[in-house]
């Protein structure tokens, strides 16, 4: 595969566009974004496990269950979540969308994020629309990723290339994610298009293993978000033989689709609000990869754990308490934890037990902006990865205003 430039307009027929329309009160924002393909899509989506969801999810997953779409439209500000009106704004932003482009509503996904149980404003995206559509471009891309953050400081796309039977496929993406992010899909939303020719099931399959192992081994605060939704549109325009089952195809496929959500993952979790520090935990040996799954998310989640790094301490012991109490069975007296960095690495814990260390080292290793904590089980052979950031002061100020 091949990194390149051009985010969710790279592939074959997709372009987009980003303004600002005045959901949100700073006019130099932009607020909404739309993303669009030149021949229908087969589409597949994983959404929030939150009990309480947004109901731009209601709407994306009746639009979907065709598997079948064209368009994304998205705003940022306002999550339209728990309103009474939610989903009736929802369609409606979806009707906007779909007379703009001269499509059915039924063929456009879309997404809010922001603030939860503010009443949504449908007049500045319904004035927003006509104007945003004919800007739309394969340059649109950067407006695009710009109008679905909150409290973001980067965006995040990417592209790559792969062949699949033959033929060279395109698949690109962008997300949003800062706070508010947990395992099983968090207050994150990302859209990956590819011009890849695949059935909607097989597109399913691939985009949920994918995140599986990617954007739900995420955390930044241990809070799953109500508007989390990952989706993808396929045009195959790229002309490769339909993907329709599992295969070598489907396989250079979906590899392509973990490495884009894996960057999407960890530039999330290093964006994560007030972080200074992208952390990330790989557990190897464990007895079985849920088990390996859940020891690595305990860790990244880990207030303290995540404190002891934002203060570069290597307090060794915080991560073994957050072993500790994942649940499971599995020993302790076995476990083995290695801190590292670009300056180097550091044993901190052999047999479960602590080892004479020099703390110097250790402190310059975790004053870098990406730490690594490995945990050996010795107990199998699963190994899972997942990643976090610090806690930090600023965490608190973000959040303690946020909606004021």
């Amino acid at each position: 595969m091949q990194l390149i430039s051009g985010g969710v307009t790279a592939p074959k027929g997709f372009t987009a566009a980003g303004m600002h329309c005045g959901i949100r009160n700073n006019q130099s924002k932009k607020d909404l974004a739309l993303l669009y393909s030149e021949v229908p899509c087969q589409a597949a989506a994983v959404y929030t496990q939150n009990k309480v969801y947004g109901a731009p999810i209601t709407v994306t997953r009746t639009n979907i269950a065709d598997g079948m779409a064209q368009a994304m439209i998205c705003n940022s500000g306002n999550a339209n979540t728990c309103n009474a009106d939610g989903v009736e704004k929802a369609e409606k932003m979806c009707q906007l969308a779909a007379d703009a482009l001269g499509l059915q509503p039924t063929d456009i996904i879309v997404a809010s994020t922001g603030v939860i149980g503010m009443t949504l404003d449908i007049t500045p995206i319904a004035a927003g629309i006509p104007k945003l559509a004919p800007t739309l471009s394969k340059e649109g891309h950067a407006d695009a990723v710009e109008a679905i953050m909150t409290t973001d400081t980067k965006p995040k796309e990417e592209a790559y290339t792969t062949t699949v039977g033959g033929k060279t496929v395109t698949i690109g993406a962008m997300a949003k994610g800062s706070g508010m992010i947990h395992p099983n899909m968090a207050t994150m939303l990302g859209f990956l298009t590819t011009d890849c020719a695949i059935t909607a099931p097989m597109l399913q399959k691939a985009l949920k293993l994918a995140v599986d192992d990617t954007f739900n081994m995420v955390s930044v605060d241990g809070d799953t978000s109500t508007n989390d939704m990952v989706s993808i549109m396929a045009n195959g325009l790229a002309e490769n033989p339909i993907i329709d089952k599992e295969g070598a195809d489907f396989d250079a496929f979906l590899a392509v689709v973990k490495e884009i959500c894996t960057s999407m993952a960890k530039q999330i979790a290093g964006d994560g609000e007030g972080a200074t520090k992208l952390v990330e935990c790989h557990v190897t040996n464990a007895p079985s990869i849920p088990l390996a799954k859940a020891i690595a998310k305990s860790v990244i989640t880990s207030n303290l754990t995540k404190a002891a790094m934002f203060g570069a301490d290597a307090n060794w012991g915080r991560i073994l308490c957050a072993i500790g109490y994942t649940e499971g069975d599995f020993a302790v007296d076995t476990i083995a934890v290695t801190i590292s960095s670009q300056k180097g690495s550091i044993d901190v814990c052999k047999n479960g037990a602590g080892v004479a260390f020099d703390e110097d080292k250790a402190k310059e290793i975790l004053l870098q902006e990406e730490i690594h904590i490995d945990i050996d089980m010795q107990q199998g052979d699963a190994q899972a990865t997942a990643w976090g950031c610090d806690l930090t002061y600023d965490y608190v100020k973000i959040n303690g205003d946020y909606r004021t």
